[in-house]
């Protein structure tokens, strides 16, 4: 089984050598095609104004100057496309990806250009239980459960247009509860902080943060890793509201 390996916090970040560790204990096909730099919240965007550049780090070891879309795609279309991945890997990322945070995650986007690439794929995401840790954030729940919650995946028969988003909670290995099956779910609309302060020169910034959600609709993956499990949340990328679809036809009936 080939694997290829991707993440938004960039090609030396510690989660994605988590991810290695990880995809080792399933293959030793492993191909590692990451951002150069980090580019959390970077969603599905692509790199059009400007060119692209790949950086060699080595044996099958490779960094884009772009997006974790344009990665996944440089592999894909490029470096692997005489030998493509059975399986897209991304992760292990720096912090959590739940609800709708998985529209603005690079995370997820990099294994939903996987799936569309008709490649299986799967994000994972490691919880942190406050901010300013940096590259200090601990991977051991990642670690330890990473290898348990991927095989059931894998062996499952492939799905079109479909990826799988997993989260660990941000617990000693140990007490994690288990792994649980949920569906997205939503945080309070007003967790976002505006951070407001003032460089050297004296001008004005602005920072986003976003704070903690109340909002854990139950079984829902936020739910489910307040309580200590890992969350596997199927998703896919046809975004139509098909419930809505009768009545805004309707709106345009002559």
């Amino acid at each position: 089984m080939r694997i290829l390996l991707t993440n938004d916090d960039g090609v030396h970040a510690p989660g994605l050598k988590v991810l290695e560790e990880i995809a080792r204990t399933l293959s030793e096909d492993i191909w590692i095609v990451a951002p150069h730099e980090e580019q959390s919240g970077a969603g599905h965007s692509l790199t059009l104004t400007r060119p692209l550049r790949i950086r060699k780090h080595g044996e099958r070891h490779y960094s884009v100057t772009g997006t974790p879309t344009d990665a996944v795609m440089m592999a894909v279309g490029h470096l692997m496309k005489d030998c493509p991945p059975d399986l897209v890997l991304s992760g292990v990322n720096r912090g959590a990806n739940l609800a709708e945070d998985v529209t603005y995650s690079g995370t997820v986007s990099a294994a939903m250009e996987g799936a569309i690439s008709g490649i299986k794929s799967i994000a994972l995401s490691q919880v942190y239980a406050r901010e300013g840790l940096g590259d200090n954030v601990p991977f051991a729940a990642a670690r330890a459960w990473g290898e348990k919650v991927l095989r059931p995946l894998i062996a499952l028969p492939a799905s079109p247009r479909m990826l799988f988003n997993v989260n660990f909670p941000a617990i000693d290995p140990e007490t994690v509860k288990g792994i649980r099956v949920v569906r997205q779910g939503f945080h309070d609309v007003d967790r976002t902080r505006i951070v407001e302060g003032t460089d050297p020169r004296g001008y004005r910034y602005y920072w986003f943060g976003l704070g903690s959600s109340d909002a854990v609709p139950e079984g829902s993956d936020l739910a489910a890793i307040a309580e200590g499990y890992v969350t596997v949340t199927p998703l896919h990328y046809d975004l139509t509201q098909d419930s809505a679809l009768a009545a805004t036809a309707a709106a345009f009936a002559d």
